[in-house]
């Protein structure tokens, strides 16, 4: 552990009131949903990584309780719980009751930070219907209780002496409120996701993940870091050697010391897979660190293929796209003043990052490729093949290109197009098979609505290049119809609609076609994605009859609680749909295309690098990782079309 340093009410500075969290929390922590309340949580443990960031702290628990609060602890120095001086009240009070208040804006606390707002604990507390605290320090055990956001009177005490034995630390205990939120359902999956990526970018953190009421535990700890991370990424794919490569180095700045961590390792896949992270936040809209990464990886590779005549065989220097097909990658910097562009934290702006990078990559990959010219030669005769199915590709490319997002000349002839121009209003349904295209042609609202229909299923994008990709029909139909091209060449300011529906049969051939539909987004039109503009229908399973009323049922479980509850026990008429094509145009309609009686499931991406292993398990090569998944997850399956 580092040495110790003045860490008091002193080192607490505030910048202003709490107020309109409530009124607001959107702005704060992103959205009510289901999001929302997954970030709370973050909020809290990102101040223990922020103790572990500065030395203070290895062991941090996250427990979701059997009432549905939940417990972040660590053997941190604890919270202060002196006097603030200007505000005559604990700090730790203060901490938890005024925005922007925190010891994260002088870097004498903290050297490195992800909090660095100081809206984090604060947000949760007055989003919250209780918050306990427990602080270990000082010689003394103190707990504080706050209602809504506001301290209880007289709740701030002394509960007893320290053991001699007992470390410091922080416990804090929330219930999320749930006035203010859709939902208060912790998903152990989604906490186990960001908490893993935790351990990996801090190595040597123990940090456990326990919820009471499934009876589980998981702990992560890694000592190799994003070295591991990359192993991780990996397990599901063929590596083209197998040492990851990883350097490290520290930058003296102007601001302080700059740390850098890269890990890389080629894989024989067509998908790339390179995850950057600032101060442990995932800069899914990358920024300098990622720029510079690109660029340096991309000249370091080309110079050592010249300098030893391995691109005889095409047209010129590599691009970066051929070099970095198949490669799995992960940069992580830790700056003392990062400057995130946006409200999301997502792009990282500082510009002296890219040097940084570049001149790390030229000195250690520009060594480690003459030190292993066997694992240089399997990576550059990659790209090569990469950069010969680009060039074939381009070809393809060039009739699937639009020259305007308005111009309907050159759009797919099955697509019944809509007849708005603007895509904030216009829906594409792309339907499985040419009779439910043909019943959702005749029941849709043709003012915003266009349909695609699709004949079967298309190629599987994660086991084939971007030149086999585009010689399918079915792919080149949905490129040319959404009109954002793919790929380097996307831009979201193209696309014709802003609502891309996934309409599928409700049984599993339905669930493999929007698997290979999110396959192919995910790989090829990401950003749709990240934009919110891609979504499932969700068409009923069951119509249930009963004195002239008529009720629909998504699932099993639905029909039952209708024919119960609802009938009686004696429905008039059940009829269960096979697939949308047996239901005629109005009863698509009705049940899964009119905005105000169907259900849509937007499809979001939460975790970039959860992501992309997910669709290397379920659709790439690797069978085993595949077998031990559905061994894992059988029991969570709604149901099983055997």
């Amino acid at each position: 552990m580092s040495q110790e340093k003045e860490y008091g009410a002193g080192q607490i500075q505030v910048l202003e009131g709490l107020e309109a969290v409530r009124k607001r929390p959107a702005m704060y922590i992103g959205s009510t949903d289901t999001r929302g309340l997954h970030h709370l949580v973050y909020e809290v443990v990102d101040n223990s990584i922020d103790e572990a960031l500065a030395g203070y702290c290895d062991t941090i628990e996250v427990t979701i309780n059997d009432d549905h609060s939940v417990t972040v602890s660590d053997d941190g120095r604890g919270i202060p719980v002196d006097t603030h001086a200007e505000y005559d009240r604990p700090a730790l009070e203060v901490i938890m009751t005024v925005l922007h208040a925190g010891g994260k804006f002088d870097n004498k606390s903290y050297q490195v930070s992800g909090g660095l707002h100081g809206v984090g604990v604060s947000v949760v507390n007055a989003l919250s219907k209780w918050l306990e605290v427990e602080v270990k320090r000082d010689g003394a055990v103190w707990r504080h209780r706050f209602d809504h956001g506001e301290p209880e009177a007289d709740a701030f005490r002394e509960v007893r002496t320290m053991d001699p034995d007992e470390e410091t630390g922080t416990e804090i205990t929330f219930w999320p409120d749930d006035d203010i939120f859709e939902t208060t359902e912790f998903v152990y999956s989604t906490l186990e996701s960001r908490l893993r990526e935790l351990a990996f970018l801090n190595p040597g953190v123990s940090i456990s993940l326990r919820s009471e009421p499934e009876d589980k535990e998981t702990t992560f700890q890694y000592d190799g870091g994003i070295r591991e991370f990359v192993e991780y990424l990996n397990e599901t794919r063929t590596v083209l050697h197998d040492e990851v490569v990883f350097f490290d180095e520290e930058v003296e700045t102007s601001d302080g010391v700059v740390q850098l961590e890269i890990a890389m390792q080629a894989t024989d896949g067509v998908q790339g897979s390179v995850h950057a992270f600032a101060n442990n936040i995932n800069t899914r809209e990358g920024g300098t660190h990622l720029t510079g990464f690109k660029t340096a990886l991309t000249r370091v590779v080309n110079d050592y293929a010249s300098s030893h005549g391995l691109t005889s065989d095409i047209d010129g220097n590599l691009k970066g796209e051929d070099i970095r097909e198949g490669l799995t990658a992960v940069i992580s910097v830790k700056h003392p003043d990062p400057q995130f562009e946006g409200q999301t934290k997502t792009k990282l702006g500082n510009s002296e990052v890219r040097g940084i990078v570049e001149s790390a990559m030229h000195e250690g990959l520009g060594t480690y490729l003459e030190e292993h010219p066997n694992v240089a030669e399997a990576i550059v005769s990659k790209a090569v093949e990469a950069a010969k199915a680009r060039m074939a590709a381009k070809k393809a490319e060039e009739l699937t290109r639009r020259k305007s997002a308005l111009e309907t000349t050159s759009l797919p002839g099955k697509l019944a197009d809509c007849q708005t121009r603007d895509p904030e209003e216009a829906e594409l349904f792309i339907v499985e098979g040419d009779s439910a295209g043909g019943s959702a042609k005749q029941g849709r609202a043709p003012e915003f609505q266009a349909i695609l229909p699709l004949r079967g299923k298309i190629l599987n994008v994660e086991k084939n290049r971007l030149d086999r990709v585009l010689e399918n029909e079915q792919i080149r139909n949905i490129i040319t119809a959404v009109g954002t091209g793919i790929g380097e060449e996307f831009d979201i300011e193209d696309a014709r609609y802003q609502k891309v529906i996934m309409m599928t049969d409700a049984d599993v051939d339905g669930a493999h076609i929007r698997t290979l539909l999110l396959t192919f987004l995910y790989r090829h039109m990401r950003p749709l994605l990240e934009a919110g503009y891609v979504y499932a229908a969700q068409p009923p399973l069951y119509r249930i009859r009963y004195k002239g009323e008529t009720y629909d049922a998504m699932t099993e479980a639905d029909r039952e609680r209708i024919v119960e509850e609802v009938c009686d026990g004696n429905p008039d008429q059940v009829q269960r749909f096979k697939g949308l094509g047996e239901m005629n145009p109005e009863q698509l309609w009705d049940t899964t295309m009119n905005p105000d009686n169907r259900i849509l499931k937007q499809i979001a991406i939460e975790d970039a690098a959860a992501a992309d292993r997910m669709f290397s398990v379920l659709m790439g090569d690797a069978v085993g990782p595949r077998k031990q998944f559905i061994k894992e997850h059988s029991t969570d399956a709604e149901w099983v079309d055997i």
